[in-house]
């Protein structure tokens, strides 16, 4: 089972950095260059300068930093252990307001396993030493991982929810819309009452992969025990109203004539082929075989493909479990991605001849401006088939989810010393 416990969190005092929308920033793989410079100039505080460190040695920098933040009072230590309430509001995908809740908390770091973590998705090598760095410089985990449990009752949510009525210790709207409000739970009930509910409980890893792993090598690097085997994370149950999945679409570029033939003769063997219109390039939600969006920068077509039946997945992807063999992502890479253009994992874990988009719109426009040969636009993954894959024991392919919205860098930082 997973150990869920309080943390005495390292945290802005708002007093001294002013507000938290000036300080957080989105999760350190999703900024740009630009969207950096821009988060660093909202303020000298702001968690890029720590999270996304430059100079010299980057990872010294961040610690020397954080250092310096801790001595000036602008982030402080929690005088006790608490959990943080979390609440996001946000736009979903149809327009409609929703809002996600999540227990911000620290979790001991266990080997992956049946009834205690589960990864979702492979990963790749690179980020892992980058975030592995950073740790041994820092002590502190930056970001929280965002993790799924069952709990049809919501019990561990509503033991903390009546310290809801209270206001808030910090809020901040982000760039795209979402507000986030965040809330201390210190009263030792409401703590035992949520790993009670928790005490069953299997963590499933939405988002931050790469962070967790990093989290177990660190762990084992330091040895013994204390505060470095531990990780801070965000629980969100899998009932939860507001949990969201966006599909992230795939690209592929540097298709001769060989492999546009291959791929062409791909898509007529396993698919029907309807041509849609553009504002159609996107799948619907829904069961059953494979569909997807397909356009090329040669012809810009909107192409709707169906794969003509699951049998086709089964025989492709045998040695698979039967909830892998119906993953949308799984069987794009095993038909047409591998299958059809020759990709390794090798290539798509290091982006060789191969991307992604998180939206429809930038998959086309990396199309128009023909930065990429082809697109695949995707469904986004039900919550339940994410869970049938992990419980397999399988890990889908990189990037299968998009959970939305992202838990911001900057709410928290989990001491690990």
């Amino acid at each position: 089972m997973a150990d869920v416990e309080p943390l005495r969190a390292l945290r802005y005092d708002l007093r001294v950095v002013g507000s938290l929308a000036e300080v957080i920033a989105p999760p350190y793989d999703v900024i740009d260059p630009a969207q950096r410079e821009r988060l660093a100039a909202r303020s000298p505080f702001n968690v890029v300068a720590i999270d996304l460190p430059q100079g010299r040695d980057p990872y010294e920098t961040a610690a020397e930093q954080l250092q310096e933040w801790r001595l000036t009072g602008a982030v402080v230590k929690d005088p006790e252990p608490a959990l943080w309430a979390l609440r996001q509001d946000y736009t979903g995908p149809g327009g409609d307001p929703l809002t996600r809740q999540g227990i911000l908390c620290r979790v001991r770091v266990q080997d992956y396993g049946p009834g205690r973590i589960r990864p979702h998705e492979r990963t790749h090598p690179g980020p892992k030493e980058d975030r592995l760095r950073l740790t041994r410089a820092t002590r502190a985990n930056l970001s929280p991982i965002f993790s799924l449990y069952s709990d049809p009752d919501l019990a561990a949510w509503r033991a903390i929810e009546p310290a809801l009525s209270q206001a808030p210790e910090g809020e901040a709207v982000e760039d795209d819309g979402t507000q986030d409000r965040l809330w201390r739970i210190a009263d030792p009930d409401a703590i035992a009452a949520v790993q009670t509910a928790l005490a069953d409980a299997e963590l499933l890893i939405a988002d931050g992969h790469h962070r967790y792993e990093t989290a177990r090598a660190y762990a084992e690097e330091v040895g013994g025990e204390g505060p470095h085997r531990y990780v801070l994370m965000c629980l969100v149950a899998m009932q939860d109203p507001g949990l969201t999945i966006f599909p992230t679409h795939r690209l592929v570029r540097g298709l001769d004539s060989g492999r546009q033939e291959a791929l062409a003769e791909a898509i007529r063997r396993d698919f029907d082929i309807s041509e849609v219109e553009q504002d159609q390039l996107a799948p619907p939600p829904g069961p059953g075989p494979l569909q997807l969006g397909y356009i090329d920068a040669h012809f810009r077509r909107c192409y709707r493909l169906r794969l003509r039946d699951q049998s086709i997945a089964d025989r492709a992807l045998h040695e698979h479990s039967g909830p892998y063999r119906q993953l949308d992502a799984g069987v794009l890479e095993a038909l047409l991605l591998k299958g059809a253009l020759g990709l390794s994992d090798e290539d798509i874990a290091h982006l060789e001849g191969f991307g992604y988009a998180r939206d429809t719109d930038e998959a086309l426009e990396l199309i128009r401006r023909r930065e990429y040969d082809a697109a695949f636009v995707l469904r986004p993954t039900p919550v339940a088939q994410v869970q049938a894959v992990a419980e397999s024991g399988e890990s889908m392919p990189p990037k299968s989810t998009y959970f939305f919205p992202k838990l911001p860098t900057g709410l928290l930082f989990n001491p690990l010393e």
